[in-house]
């Protein structure tokens, strides 16, 4: 069985791994489609691809960039569509991802972890390094933030795909979240036990 997973769906098994079991395996959807922020952000993402189509952030060495680019891996059991697969001044090519959010101050476990998915897509597809990736934060006046992806970032995202396989493959049901508000919003609050 050959499964491709989305960084959506890798960021909704670490949000909670039942998402996994409930919209995977036994295929019943979130509909996530009808959520503001998810809709504001597709929005972002066309304008920015329209706007954006010609330039190039030469201050952190881009010589080159695709727009909406899918690639797909058997691989490595992903599938995406990159906002920007940018071609670096050293050789090396790197993600970026535009985000309908606010820069805090730190590094959110789930944009590093979608911007490592397409790093490692890149990579895989293009034959060439992406050791780091950028995200532009669109609500704190078009922040560029650089992510670095270190061998355990790597390690860990492969545990988490693994993880997700067993849910898919085996119809395992994996514990729920530890945290009682993420339950509030979910889509399947009413089914889960």
């Amino acid at each position: 069985m050959n499964i491709l997973l989305s960084p959506s769906e890798i960021i909704e098994h670490l949000y909670c791994p039942r998402f996994t079991y409930f919209e995977l395996y036994l295929i019943i959807p979130e509909h996530e489609e009808k959520r503001f922020k998810v809709l504001m952000g597709r929005e972002v993402h066309k304008d920015k691809a329209q706007i954006n189509k010609d330039y190039l952030r030469k201050k952190i060495g881009v010589t080159g960039k695709e727009t909406e680019v899918y690639l797909s891996s058997e691989k490595l059991h992903l599938k995406g569509i990159v906002d920007e697969v940018l071609t670096l001044n050293d050789g090396s090519m790197a993600p970026l991802d535009y985000k309908f959010a606010e820069y805090k101050e730190t590094q959110y476990k789930t944009h590093k972890t979608q911007s490592l998915a397409y790093g490692m897509l890149i990579s895989e597809n293009y034959g060439k390094p992406a050791s780091k990736g950028f995200v532009v934060y669109t609500r704190s006046r078009n922040k560029l933030i650089e992510i670095e992806f270190k061998q355990k970032d790597i390690d860990d995202f492969q545990k988490i795909i693994e993880e997700m396989l067993l849910i898919i493959q085996k119809g395992y049901y994996p514990k729920k979240t530890s945290s009682k508000a993420k339950c509030e919003d979910c889509a399947y609050r009413n089914i889960c036990v």
